[in-house]
């Protein structure tokens, strides 16, 4: 079995039955799943071994990018560049459409960012990140001199002008997502095990940060985040994926045999969940779909 049910309104969600598939296996740590829509692949980050990796179901598992800076979590732009937090260079980080790979954010205030974690791009364009210190050290980034003071999650501008402190009193600031409406956005907190909600203010800042979940148990922690169409909200957590209702509300959990560390929608109706964890890349079909990535 597959499910760890809590609440009876996983069963809306999930399959009692589903099964939870290995695509890929054989990397190092992997992380930071990306699916395309238009290529139908999936891109995903092999942290320690310094690679961006690729698969798609009739060629398996290839390398897409090398070196990757030690790259985590990945998303797309509104016009379809991918955009990557990198552990090795400290930055996030753009491709352009000719393939070349450029800065857009890496210091605030003058001081260089910790180590860009997971980015999520808003409908109006603007790309939200959390950076916690996780890439200052091997092997999962560069032995480097924290200059920052603080573990922040920030905002670029759409325009890419102004980068904006969102909230610094995160102790490992990690997973992030928007509700399906982006009126709400969801940030977790692996060392303290939780997930709090903030409102998004029509400037694109957020208010009001309260607690919206918690996790307890070994063998994992806070980490990828992701909701569903309703507002479900989707997370790694020990033994798996917790599942929360919007209400706060713990499901239950999609059980995952290898510790989990992010996932991502994809698939042709966007109910396939992608899960990277540990040494290897799994998938499991749900009943309902995820929130389309461009």
């Amino acid at each position: 079995m597959a499910l760890d049910v809590r609440d009876s309104r996983l069963l809306d969600l999930v399959d009692e039955a589903a099964v939870v598939e290995q695509l890929a296996t054989g990397c190092q740590f992997t992380e930071g799943p990306l699916w395309h829509a238009a290529g139908q692949f999936l891109l995903f980050s092999d942290i320690p071994a310094n690679k961006m990796r690729k698969w798609d179901a009739s060629t398996g598992m290839t390398v897409f990018r090398e070196p990757s800076g030690k790259s985590n979590g990945l998303t797309y732009d509104k016009g379809g560049h991918l955009i990557a937090c990198e552990h090795a260079n400290r930055r996030v980080s753009l491709t352009t459409a000719d393939g070349h790979v450029i800065t857009i954010a890496s210091h605030y205030q003058g001081k260089r960012l910790n180590s860009p974690n997971d980015v999520v791009v808003k409908s109006d364009g603007s790309i939200y990140f959390t950076d916690p210190p996780y890439g200052l050290s091997a092997p999962y980034g560069v032995e480097s001199e924290k200059e920052l003071d603080f573990q922040g999650v920030y905002r670029l501008s759409p325009n890419g002008e102004s980068l904006t402190l969102l909230v610094d009193d995160f102790d490992r600031p990690n997973g992030l997502c928007f509700s399906p409406d982006e009126s709400i956005l969801y940030i977790n907190d692996t060392e303290r095990m939780h997930i709090r909600a903030f409102d998004v203010v029509s400037d694109g800042t957020i208010s009001n940060g309260r607690l919206f979940g918690e996790e307890e148990g070994e063998d994992g922690k806070p980490d990828g985040m992701k909701v569903d169409v309703h507002g479900n909200v989707y997370l790694t957590g020990p033994g798996g994926i917790w599942i929360f209702a919007p209400d706060g509300t713990h499901l239950g959990c999609i059980l995952v045999p290898e510790r989990a560390a992010n996932l991502a929608w994809g698939g042709d109706s966007w109910k396939n969940l992608f899960i990277t964890a540990s040494t290897s890349v799994y998938r499991v079909t749900c009943k309902v779909a995820g929130i389309v990535v461009p």
